[in-house]
C-alpha cells in the first residue's frame, strides 16, 4: 500500500492596491478577534455607532470625511459616563489597508495613535 502526500499550498492574499477606502462608509464592522458581544460598529450616512456590551452601551460619532481615505469621527454622544473617551472628542483616521472585507485603518486622538483591523460584516 502507497501512501501519497499532496502538499497543499496556501496563497498569500495581496492587500488591495489602491486601498478600498470607500467600504468604510457603510456597513457594519467586527473587531478581528472579538466577539460581537463585545463591540461591534456600524457606519450609516456618516454617522458611527459603537456598541458595547452586548448593545447595551453606545457611542455615536458624527464622521467628516477628507478625501476617501482619511476622516474624522467627532464623538456626539454616549451612554456609559465610566468611558474615557468625552463628548466632543476628535478622532482623526486613515484607511492604510484593504484586503477583501477587512479594514486596516489608523486612528489618531490627542497625543496616542494606534492601528485597528475592522471585519465588514454587512
Amino acid at each position: 500500500m502507497a501512501a501519497q502526500a499532496k502538499s497543499q499550498q496556501t496563497e498569500q492574499k495581496k492587500p488591495d492596491n489602491p486601498a478600498k477606502c470607500a467600504n468604510i462608509k457603510e456597513g457594519k464592522f467586527l473587531r478581528a478577534n472579538y466577539p460581537e458581544s463585545l463591540w461591534y460598529m456600524t457606519i450609516k450616512d456618516n454617522i458611527q455607532t459603537e456598541y458595547m456590551n452586548n448593545g447595551k452601551d453606545y457611542i455615536k460619532s458624527t464622521l467628516v470625511f477628507i478625501d476617501d481615505c482619511n476622516y474624522k469621527a467627532i464623538v456626539l454622544e454616549k451612554s456609559d459616563k465610566n468611558d474615557p473617551v468625552q463628548i466632543g472628542d476628535v478622532f482623526n483616521n486613515k484607511v492604510i489597508a484593504t484586503q477583501d472585507n477587512l479594514l486596516k485603518v489608523n486612528m489618531k486622538v490627542e497625543n496616542s495613535q494606534f492601528d485597528v483591523v475592522y471585519v465588514k460584516v454587512k
